[in-house]
């Protein structure tokens, strides 16, 4: 459905397109031409049943004449055996990989074509024996060859995507004892994981036996009640991972002093409270690759680059060490998922829980 744009200042514009279902995840396909992008929508009907889900595959058009966006170019659907937990892409232009997990402990792969990127195969794990119970976090290699699963069972699952097959291996299960609701690749061998607590661990494959590292967070008020909803790792610094979870915090995780988190949002450790655009449940963070760091002299492989978040009470933000949050977006709904355009990172996308898609292109 195509809307008109609504320019909040003089650098930004947003444009509301409204959808007929809940839209639980939402993601960029790379394209090949910055003129006909497509994104991905994870769609639950709440007015159905709990098998009322849908993956969608739509083209976002510029048209030459108000309104300016269109979004009613619907390239494919597959109907979800169950509600999407999490949704991923690979960032393969020649032929883009969806990962998408469930709620009832299913994983399916969804293959796209390389021109129009409608979707042409799935397959699917759906034994018992993989998860039990909701799959919180998922994520795709870049190359789309290798899927890491975590699950509210407290297992670590490993999977090989081939053409038209699919293979597993467990990593890890704490038999109920830790519950996984973030992962995060690093590098081909690596990757954290996020849960209760505020914790992380740091995994990596090629020493066996559980994770290499753990960060405790019973660093903030409350002591350690909150809980991690998602990761990101900058590619050219794999060694911090930033995290985002309850009470609107924002925080990262050096490797090279993993004691100690750095606060960027939310409940601090310290005399000083830092300053928060949120005070409800950070549901995602990424870097965000558009923003220079305010403090550009000083930019050392210690400082956090600058983080976006969105959260339950309808903040899209963007969050720096030291600094003063930045709110690019704020809605009297809340803000469920929301994706940086790697190829164009002025633009982003977000859902809105009132059934709305939200791009928003930055000057």
């Amino acid at each position: 459905m195509a809307v008109g744009v609504e320019p909040s200042s003089s650098d930004l514009q947003i444009y509301r397109l409204p959808q007929p279902k809940y839209i639980d995840a939402l993601r960029w396909l790379p394209h090949l031409s910055a003129l006909d992008t497509h994104i991905a929508l994870a769609l639950h009907d709440s007015d159905a049943d709990s098998s009322a889900s849908s993956i969608e595959i739509h083209a976002l058009k510029t048209l030459p004449n108000p309104p300016p966006l269109d979004l009613q170019s619907l390239q494919s659907s597959w109907t979800c055996p169950s509600r999407v937990s999490s949704l991923r892409v690979s960032q393969t232009p020649q032929k883009p990989l969806l990962a998408a997990s469930t709620l009832d402990g299913s994983l399916h792969f969804l293959t796209t074509h390389p021109v129009n990127l409608s979707i042409q195969s799935e397959v699917s794990i759906a034994e018992k024996g993989f998860h039990v119970g909701p799959i919180l976090g998922v994520d795709l290699l870049s190359s789309g060859g290798e899927c890491v699963t975590g699950g509210e069972d407290g297992r670590v699952n490993l999977v090989s995507v081939g053409e038209a097959r699919l293979s597993y291996r467990r990593l890890f299960d704490s038999e109920g004892l830790v519950s996984y609701t973030a992962v995060k690749w690093a590098s081909t061998a690596e990757f954290a994981t996020g849960g209760l607590g505020f914790s992380l661990q740091w995994w990596d494959q090629r020493k066996p036996g559980g994770s290499v590292s753990q960060f405790k967070g019973g660093w903030g008020r409350g002591g350690s009640s909150g809980i991690v909803h998602s990761i990101d790792i900058h590619p050219s610094r794999k060694h911090t991972c930033v995290a985002g979870g309850s009470s609107g915090t924002v925080f990262a995780w050096d490797l090279r002093w993993p004691e100690q988190p750095i606060v960027l949002s939310g409940i601090g450790t310290g005399e000083r409270e830092n300053t928060s655009p949120s005070e409800s449940e950070v549901w995602e963070v990424q870097y965000d690759c558009f923003v220079r760091s305010s403090n550009i002299s000083n930019v050392s492989s210690s400082r956090i680059l600058p983080v976006m978040m969105c959260s339950e009470d309808g903040i899209l933000a963007v969050v720096e060490e030291g600094e003063e949050p930045t709110e690019v977006l704020a809605e009297p709904c809340a803000i469920n998922s929301f994706d940086i355009n790697s190829q164009n990172p002025s633009t982003v996308i977000c859902s809105l829980e009132w059934e709305s898609v939200a791009v928003i292109t930055r000057q």
